[in-house]
């Protein structure tokens, strides 16, 4: 009988970077939902609350060897390769926050004990997502 994946979670402090300073620290909480299975949530506790962003597993991955994304959401090695960039953009302004490298290939190391690359549909039933939209209308 085989398990059901699991939830997998890890709070990592990012550094916030800012104009001549060091960076400043942010916790954040990482989160894979199999039920979501391509993608990644990330809470940044800012201020008095938590600023949530939801992106592709397969950006932080791939982000973690060299530049991708060109929206919302740009990850890419860092100057010292120890290092890793998230760069956020909304309406409201943006972020560009760093955090460990190796901090972050182990929770994606992890995701992929639960759900490995390439089997994400054996969790997710497009079919059932599309009827919960016309649902909606």
């Amino acid at each position: 009988m085989e398990t059901e994946p699991q939830v997998v979670r890890a709070t990592i402090i990012f550094g916030l970077r800012t104009f001549g300073s060091v960076p400043l620290p942010v916790r954040a909480d990482l989160e894979y939902d199999p039920a979501d299975p391509f993608a990644v949530s990330v809470g940044y506790h800012a201020g008095g609350g938590v600023v949530r962003w939801l992106f592709g597993r397969d950006l932080l991955a791939d982000g973690l060897l060299a530049p991708a994304g060109d929206g919302d959401v740009q990850v890419r090695p860092a100057a010292d390769d120890s290092r890793v960039l998230v760069e956020l953009n909304a309406p409201d302004g943006s972020a560009v926050l760093e955090a460990a490298a190796n901090e972050l290939a182990d929770f994606l190391d992890r995701t992929y004990d639960e759900v490995p690359v390439g089997s994400e549909d054996r969790c997710f039933d497009f079919d059932e997502e599309l009827a919960k939209l016309a649902l909606r209308d």
